[in-house]
C-alpha cells in the first residue's frame, strides 16, 4: 500500500509540510539572528538529513544512500522530523494545522504499515 500514488502523494505533501511547519516555528517564536537560524537554516537541515540519510535499496526510494543507516533509524528520523513539525504547529499556536497534520502523519504511517515493517526488519 507504500507505493500506491495517491499515498505517495500524501508522503511528498507531508514532507514539504514538515519543513514550512518546523520554519514558521522558528520564525514566529524567536527573533533577531536566531529567527533567521531556526526558521530557514532549521528547515534547510531538516532537508539535508532527510535526503542524505537513507536506507539502502529501499523499494520506491529514488536514487541510491548517499549515508545509508539501518531501517530502524530512518523511521526514526522521520517521526522525530514530523512530531517536530507538529509540536512546531502548537507551540506557535497553530493548534489546528498542528492537530491536522499529526492525525494526517499518523493515517499515512498507518496505510504505509508495510513500509514501516520493512524499515522495521532491515
Amino acid at each position: 500500500m507504500s507505493q500506491n500514488p495517491l499515498n505517495l502523494a500524501v508522503r511528498f505533501l507531508l514532507e514539504i509540510a514538515a519543513l514550512i511547519a518546523m520554519g514558521y516555528w522558528g520564525w514566529t517564536q524567536h527573533a533577531g539572528a536566531l529567527r533567521f537560524a531556526l526558521g530557514l537554516g532549521g528547515p534547510l537541515l531538516a532537508a539535508v538529513l532527510w535526503a542524505i540519510l537513507r536506507v539502502p535499496n529501499e523499494p520506491g526510494a529514488p536514487g541510491h544512500a548517499t549515508v545509508p543507516v539501518p531501517g530502524w533509524l530512518r523511521l526514526l528520523l522521520e517521526l522525530a522530523l514530523f512530531t517536530f513539525a507538529a509540536w512546531g504547529l502548537f507551540a506557535s499556536g497553530a493548534t489546528t494545522a498542528g492537530t491536522i497534520f499529526a492525525i494526517v502523519a499518523l493515517l499515512h504511517y498507518a496505510v504505509s504499515y508495510d513500509r514501516v515493517w520493512w524499515l522495521i526488519k532491515y
